[in-house]
């Protein structure tokens, strides 16, 4: 598995970074392919908008260009499923979620010299322009729409619940380590939604990476190992999970599955 740190992923764009990380999960993915798919892209945006001087009719024009003549599209269908997470296959269906739409049209924006940066609201990504008027205007990713603060504050009630209330933090653009951390989750509970184990693990020994004693993503790891049939390493990190957290609700029934676990192993004579 390539090593995925802070320090790679700030040097490369965020389209960039999820392909490193795409490829980490599945070594099949061809991480110089998907620069040239896209590259492919941002050649024919500059042959089309280059010229353009105005910024506000240039990012009109990428939109236009992005959703309407290529027809990038959210997937409205599938939306978890793990299509959306690898860029190459967003690539390929021209369909993905906020973040992977997201970094390909944030590749683009780069080429065309456009200030657009990537913001981690809590309910999704979302793209920030901070040149273009006197407040900040943002882009939905999902369908390329804007959208206004009053439409944020909604998303962040529908995703933390109605006392949640919009602060100034939600709106600041994010580094590409934080958008990259979210995506490894999402692309972790798509994997284990389709019972793509193995990758899955991959997951959560990436995620183990950034963050080796989180107790969460251990507990996590000790889920994908039980579901192939690594009973003991299974075992192991429910412990952990459980004494680092036995308030946790779910210490309770972990205790009774390390139970199971260690009385389902042989015994050797």
């Amino acid at each position: 598995m390539m090593p995925l740190t802070d320090q790679q992923l700030d040097t490369l764009t965020l389209a960039e970074g999820a392909a490193t990380l795409n490829h980490a999960i599945d070594s099949s993915v061809d991480v110089h392919q998907i620069k040239a798919s896209l590259d492919r892209l941002a050649d024919e945006a500059e042959h089309q908008l280059g010229a353009e001087p105005d910024m506000a009719l240039r990012l009109d024009g990428l939109c236009r260009l992005f959703y309407h003549q290529w027809q990038f599209k959210g997937d409205i269908e599938q939306y978890f499923s793990s299509d959306n997470v690898f860029i190459n296959k967003v690539l390929e269906r021209k369909t993905g979620i906020p973040a992977s739409l997201g970094a390909v049209f944030l590749y683009l924006c780069e080429r065309l010299s456009l200030p657009v940066k990537p913001m981690a609201f809590p309910s999704q990504l979302v793209l920030r322009i901070d040149e273009l008027e006197d407040a900040p205007v943002f882009i939905n990713p999902f369908n390329g729409e804007r959208v206004n603060e009053r439409i944020l504050r909604g998303w962040l009630k529908g995703s933390q619940g109605p006392l949640a209330e919009l602060e100034a933090s939600h709106l600041q653009p994010s580094d590409n380590p934080t958008i990259i951390g979210r995506w490894l989750t999402v692309a972790k509970s798509a994997l284990l939604r389709e019972e793509k184990y193995a990758m899955a693990l991959r997951c959560s020994e990436l995620a183990l990476t950034f963050s080796p004693d989180d107790p969460y993503e251990i507990r996590d790891r000790g889920y994908i190992f039980q579901q192939l049939d690594c009973d003991r390493v299974a075992a192991t990190d429910y412990e952990y999970f459980i004494e680092q957290c036995p308030d946790d609700p779910a210490a309770e029934l972990l205790k009774m599955q390390v139970k199971a676990l260690n009385e389902e192993q042989p015994t050797l004579h």
